[in-house]
């Protein structure tokens, strides 16, 4: 019998068949089918929109550029320090190695974004440790990895076991289901007004990646408490709840400081708004019940919200995703 998702057995996971967990094999095979390079994409294109938009419309962009392009890489040590060598599955190992290429070419967009249009690189670089609000949610993230790499981390406890799905919920919920997804709807709000319609195509493809590493996320997430009841207590419950809003916190501050004034049909108040319906969505998902009640402003976002069923965090049923009925949407 498996032992479970969790090891650290360098000679366990070494055979794929018979697969243990489909979901993990299902999403590879969607991942690969979903590979793309950024040139393939014309963003040359784009510069006459750049031209012509506002300084708040210049700023924004460069806002999201200092923002995403590290955390991608961010993201990448999280994966190969806080996850990989937790998990023994080897469909799950085939998926993690297939994301972290991934978030490597979604960093090289970034660059192709930073090469193709005029924006000050040193200055753009410069900003995820000068701007404050960014600083602090990139201080909050590396608290996680720093748990997970600087102690020692017994995964057969359940202390453990808390600290790898905090550190999940870290990652794949909270910056690349909240975080990241609130600066995609500011990304993509650019082509709503026919602007960089080309750069819209680009960010399009980095969230279909980005909704399967979400998926990945929750997953792994709600099989480790499947498979370990110790795990889901309501103290800890409680706790991860409190995470998430504190985060939703920290990207309203951020989210100020991305538009301090505004853009056509765009503010920080509306941007809020998205980011406290994406927290309900993702505590809805983990079964912690929404917080805020938040309607969501961005309908056109719905494609890119929709891509999971609920979940519940105390009953830890591990339901089957739907994972290849959108492949054809």
């Amino acid at each position: 019998m498996s032992a479970g998702i969790l090891g650290t057995g360098i000679e366990e996971g070494l055979l794929l068949k018979p697969v243990t967990y489909p979901w993990a094999m299902e999403l590879y095979d969607q991942a690969v089918a979903n590979t793309w390079f950024p040139n393939e994409i014309q963003l040359g294109e784009d510069l006459a929109d750049f031209e012509r938009m506002s300084e708040e419309e210049r700023h924004a962009l460069t806002f999201l550029m200092s923002y995403f392009n590290p955390n991608e890489l961010l993201v990448n040590k999280a994966l190969a320090f806080g996850v990989y060598p937790y998990v023994n599955a080897a469909e799950c190992h085939l998926y993690l190695a297939k994301q972290m290429w991934e978030e490597a070419n979604h960093c090289m967009s970034f660059e192709y974004v930073l090469e193709t249009f005029p924006i000050d690189r040193e200055a753009a670089y410069a900003s995820h440790v000068s701007v404050p609000s960014m600083a602090r949610k990139e201080e909050f993230e590396v608290r996680f990895i720093k748990r997970m790499t600087e102690q020692s981390i017994d995964i057969t406890t359940t202390e453990g076991k808390q600290d790898f799905v905090r550190n999940l919920v870290a990652y794949n919920v909270i910056l690349e289901g909240i975080w990241f997804y609130s600066g995609f709807m500011v990304a993509l709000s650019f082509r709503q007004r026919n602007l960089l319609r080309n750069f819209g195509s680009l960010i399009e493809w980095i969230v279909r990646d980005e909704s399967l590493h979400l998926k990945f996320g929750l997953n792994l997430i709600l099989t480790v408490l499947d498979e370990n009841p110790d795990v889901a207590t309501e103290e800890f419950a409680a706790e991860i709840k409190q995470m998430i809003v504190d985060a939703v916190e920290m990207e309203e501050e951020y989210n100020r400081d991305l538009l301090p004034g505004g853009i056509l049909g765009l503010n920080a108040d509306y941007i809020n708004q998205y980011v406290r319906y994406l927290a309900d969505r993702r505590l809805d998902e983990l079964g912690l019940g929404a917080h805020y009640g938040a309607s969501n402003p961005a309908k056109w976002m719905a494609t890119a919200n929709d891509t999971l069923q609920l979940v519940n965090f105390f009953e830890s049923i591990n339901t089957s995703y739907e994972v290849n009925a959108r492949a054809g949407s």
